[in-house]
């Protein structure tokens, strides 16, 4: 057979597959090629922007995948929030109890500033300073040949624990003085006021006392007391001695 223009024998045509009808295109009839979820939409009209199944490109178009959802976020905030709210209630339950507690605190140092005249009353402290100070002196001051005059002061500067304290004191000190020609002489140095009341009063009170040894030089030693007064037809009587 040949061919009208050429003349040329006409080759017989390879055996071909027979070709998809018009606008389909090959492979699988109905569907796209490759990925089905990229090349075409829902709608079927081909341009992949449409409603159809497809992945998750994100509300921006950028690919990533999109966030949590909305719902789930303020679940977090509350999760969150709730022990900054319990921390924040104690804390101010703390504060009001210790507020209670320096008021309560301010309440009572102020009864017992009320009571103790110590920084108040000048006149009496002065008064109380000069009893207590002068029968230190006389009591813990004495002479070989001169210690009726120190018990004497005792008598009337001293009274009960004191006077029995003392009195033991002197006991054994008496014959130790005579024989050893011993000279003890007492400065009170300074006084302090721990606690003043109409009637009763604590005192700490410093020392110098300067012993003599006949035949020997003298020395000179501190002593810190303790001292509990009790005012007795208007003076000052020790009632308590006690070495610190």
């Amino acid at each position: 057979m040949t061919t009208a223009e050429t003349g040329t024998p006409a080759l017989d045509a390879p055996a071909t597959r027979d070709q998809p009808p018009a606008g389909q295109e090959e492979g699988r009839p109905g569907d796209p090629v490759g990925d089905p979820r990229g090349e075409r939409d829902g709608d079927g009209d081909g341009d992949g922007d449409g409603d159809g199944v497809g992945e998750d490109t994100g509300a921006d178009g950028s690919g990533e995948p999109s966030a949590a959802p909305a719902a789930d976020r303020p679940r977090g905030r509350w999760r969150r929030a709730v022990p900054v709210t319990v921390v924040t209630a104690v804390a101010v339950l703390l504060l009001a109890a210790g507020g209670v507690l320096l008021q309560l605190g301010g309440q009572l140092r102020g009864s017992a500033d009320t009571a103790n005249r110590a920084l108040t009353d000048t006149a009496a402290g002065t008064r109380l300073v000069g009893d207590v100070g002068s029968a230190l002196t006389k009591v813990f001051s004495y002479a070989p040949n001169d210690t009726d005059a120190t018990t004497t002061a005792a008598q009337d500067s001293l009274d009960a624990k004191a006077a029995t304290q003392y009195r033991a004191l002197m006991d054994q000190l008496r014959r130790r003085v005579a024989e050893e020609k011993l000279t003890l002489t007492t400065r009170v140095v300074r006084v302090g006021i721990v606690r003043l009341t109409a009637g009763d009063a604590q005192l700490l009170v410093f020392l110098d006392q300067t012993s003599r040894r006949e035949g020997r030089p003298a020395s000179v030693v501190g002593a810190q007391l303790s001292v509990t007064a009790r005012l007795d037809g208007g003076h000052w009587r020790i009632t308590d001695l006690s070495a610190r």
